[in-house]
């Protein structure tokens, strides 16, 4: 590890990484829980207009195809909200339309297709000391909002009507939703690359979403995910000598897949502590549920049946129920 911080371009390379990862999953949540999770493949094709538009003026990449990124997003997210194109158009219309315009511009340009591919596949290894800076200062404009208004985003995200009735700014924090999305997708272009940019930021939420409960928590793993799988992977590839942007995706689905059994376990747990209480039971004069009308066998420490705090008292998981001490009887929890 010592050798790989030594070289300035690979200290670059891994800071970029972390910031990408850090953001990407930020963002993500919130494209995931509108079910848009293809967005990032539209906004990708739409910032390699950016790319090509950049190419054929002679500009810096990064800046150009965030601005066209931003305005082709805004332009397809109007259309939405206006109820002029469904969300399946619009992402098509971003696809196509994108991708057509940048090999068109590229290839004006004089500089072929092939220009477009280390943006397509990411090249954190070329990434220069501008080009940290401007990441860096764009994580922040990103991390911000998606953080800073993460309960609102949220709200409008999970049911928008309902966030109306709360009188937020529903169009607003959609708008806003898309930009950050753009600013990310074009940021991440110099890591994994604008193809492969929408897993970064789904697949860690996914992860996150097997392993966690609730959107807090899920936000936080996630962001922990996206890194670990972005540092990870930059390290990995100077080492084994791989694209960076291909391995750092692998990883990610590598942590997802480890995350689906860790699921199944906890939904078990979940099943165990929140057993169900049969309403046909007989009470006790507290209004309790009584466990049964024979109960010989006493709880205690060591039973050997499986006890779980339960606010002032124990619980004891037995035949599929959880008993607790109650007087001279046991209650169902």
């Amino acid at each position: 590890m010592s050798e790989l911080l030594g070289f300035p371009f690979m200290q670059r390379a891994l800071l970029a990484a972390l910031l990408t990862g850090l953001i990407a999953p930020a963002i993500g949540v919130y494209v995931v829980q509108r079910r848009l999770s293809l967005l990032g493949d539209g906004l990708g094709h739409v910032a390699i207009a950016g790319v090509g538009l950049a190419l054929l003026t002679g500009s810096a990449p990064i800046p150009v195809a965030v601005v066209v990124c931003i305005a082709g997003a805004v332009v397809v997210e109007l259309l939405r909200q206006l109820g002029k194109a469904t969300g399946d158009v619009g992402l098509a219309i971003l696809f196509y339309g994108g991708l057509a315009a940048g090999v068109l511009m590229s290839g004006i340009a004089g500089a072929g297709a092939g220009a477009l591919s280390q943006y397509l596949f990411g090249s954190l290894t070329t990434v220069t000391a501008a080009d940290l800076r401007l990441v860096a200062v764009l994580a922040v404009v990103v991390l911000v909002p998606a953080l800073g208004l993460a309960p609102q985003l949220f709200a409008v995200c999970t049911d928008e009507q309902h966030a109306r009735t709360l009188g937020l700014p529903v169009r607003f924090y959609n708008v806003l939703i898309v930009v950050l999305a753009a600013i990310t997708v074009s940021l991440a272009m110099r890591t994994v690359g604008l193809l492969l940019v929408s897993a970064l930021m789904v697949i860690p939420v996914a992860a996150a979403q097997n392993l966690v409960r609730g959107f807090y928590a899920t936000l936080a793993c996630a962001m922990a995910v996206g890194a670990l799988v972005a540092v990870g992977g930059a390290t990995g590839s100077y080492y084994a000598d791989a694209a960076p942007g291909a391995l750092i995706v692998v990883l990610a689905i590598a942590v997802f897949a480890l995350s689906w059994p860790v699921s199944v376990l906890v939904r078990r747990r979940r099943a165990v502590l929140e057993l169900p209480v049969d309403p046909a039971a007989a009470l006790d004069g507290a209004g309790h549920v009584v466990a049964e009308d024979v109960h010989p066998h006493r709880h205690d420490e060591g039973c050997g049946h499986r006890a779980l705090r339960h606010g002032d008292h124990t619980d004891y998981v037995h035949e599929g129920h959880r008993h607790a001490a109650h007087a001279d009887h046991y209650d169902e929890h």
